[in-house]
């Protein structure tokens, strides 16, 4: 394992990251009523809504104000697409962004030069928490393109003073072969490929602790403790998490600190965290997180329903930032069996514990008359005979039952069957029909 760990120097901390609690909520209630100023000043579906609720920039006295604000959804960017959430001429917006749109019409985001420059900040604020330094080599893993996670890291790698390898996504064997090559000592990208590469490595004949690589800077899915632990042990790195969504900034948003390893620091001074009850939309302990942006010219935004779910918690490593606790799932990828909840973080924690599987699940659903069913499909290690593969399908099967609640069938297949993913993992398989 890496000796990184130690705390940051002092003057590798930015501005923002010498502030007290006190003097970052001061800046905090300066940057959000000017945010709400010029949002509402420059974006129509803003002025309508806080005209809606009764409520104007001028009413945001404290930062406790903001709650009286109506919230962003992602609908609301899908129904001015493309551009009717900007708040500056187009010949001010230096970039676009988008994403996937699988689900109806992307998400459009737009960047000013100024955006840009914080995003980068941030991102390398992210880097140099994660154990990154001057002269580090960061091999980019994360996909280029619309999608905000290849440039974000990019650029923000480059502020921090690294040296870039945009490997991108896919060419696994071609990445394996460049890890070897290059020595990058960071590699960011979705933890769920991170798994897709070490099996690479392993299939080569390599021994995946033995590269160069010291830290894994991992974001854009959800991902439990027990993964951490399975990359770090396979690895031999300081696996630490990333925070991010477009709509937001992209990656930067908050960052897990390799000293602690106890929690995303959000960088407070450019993302303000509400925590609120996903059903009652009440301020609440643990729940839904919110952002408003601070610092954002081309797209504010204002109580933006993240859907991810978490709770805040007190600052550590970067004692002014609060944490947020690692993403638990997502209000919209909850699955409802037979009146249980069930999140596939929950799933993937019982399958990451059991000996003779790989890392590699799909959920499927299914209806067999007006009853729903619940398949664990689970890839078996290379050197997993019938035998233990009958036994981790039984434990499977029980733990889901004993841990979660809900009766499953569980089918072990055999190595690489199951679709990779080349970015965000997509655990969920809905084969219902009515």
């Amino acid at each position: 394992m890496s000796k990184l760990g130690e705390p940051l120097p002092h003057d590798l901390l930015d501005e923002g990251e010498r502030l007290t609690r006190e003097e970052l909520r001061e800046l905090q209630l300066v940057r959000l009523r000017a945010t709400l100023r010029h949002a509402y000043d420059h974006v129509e579906l803003y002025r309508k809504k806080f005209d809606a609720a009764g409520v104007g920039p001028e009413d945001c006295r404290t930062l406790e104000d903001l709650a009286r604000f109506p919230f962003t959804t992602k609908a609301d960017l899908r129904e001015t697409y493309p551009f009717g959430m900007f708040a500056v001429p187009m010949d001010r917006v230096r970039r676009v962004h988008a994403s996937s749109g699988t689900t109806g019409r992307p998400t459009v985001v737009g960047y000013t030069e100024n955006d840009l420059s914080m995003w980068a900040d941030v991102v390398a604020r992210s880097i140099r928490a994660a154990g990154g330094r001057p002269g580090h080599k960061v091999h980019v893993s994360y996909g280029y393109g619309l999608f905000t996670g290849g440039l974000g890291a990019h650029y923000g790698a480059e502020r921090a003073g690294c040296t870039v390898i945009p490997a991108s996504g896919g060419m696994t064997a071609r990445q394996v072969q460049i890890i070897q090559d290059f020595k990058p000592e960071i590699i960011m990208v979705t933890p769920s490929y991170m798994l897709t590469l070490l099996d690479e490595f392993e299939k080569q004949g390599v021994d995946p602790r033995a590269t160069s690589l010291e830290v894994g800077i991992f974001g854009a899915e959800p991902w439990t403790e027990e993964m951490r632990r399975e990359i770090e042990e396979r690895a031999a790195i300081h696996a630490v998490d990333i925070y991010g969504l477009s709509e937001v900034i992209g990656p930067g948003v908050a960052q897990e600190c390799v000293e602690t390893k106890d929690g995303l620091h959000i960088w407070e001074d450019h993302f303000y965290p509400e925590i609120v009850d996903p059903v009652t939309d009440e301020i609440t302990e643990e729940g839904e997180i919110v952002f408003t942006s601070l610092t954002k010219e081309a797209l504010p935004v204002v109580r933006y329903r993240t859907r991810d779910l978490t709770r805040l918690l007190p600052g550590t490593a970067r004692s002014a930032f609060r944490r947020m606790e690692k993403v638990t799932g997502r209000c919209d990828d909850m699955i409802i069996l037979r009146g249980v909840n069930v999140f596939p973080t929950q799933i993937e924690e019982i399958v990451l514990r059991t000996p003779g599987v790989a890392p590699h699940f799909q959920i499927q659903l299914t209806r067999h008359g007006r009853m729903d069913r619940m398949t664990v499909r689970v890839e078996a290690r290379p050197d997993a005979g019938p035998e233990q593969r009958e036994t981790a399908a039984g434990a499977i099967a029980r733990g889901v039952k004993d841990g979660v609640g809900v009766s499953v069938e569980v089918e072990i297949v055999a190595p690489e069957t199951l679709e990779r993913s080349l970015g965000k993992l997509k655990r969920v398989k809905d084969l219902r029909r009515g």
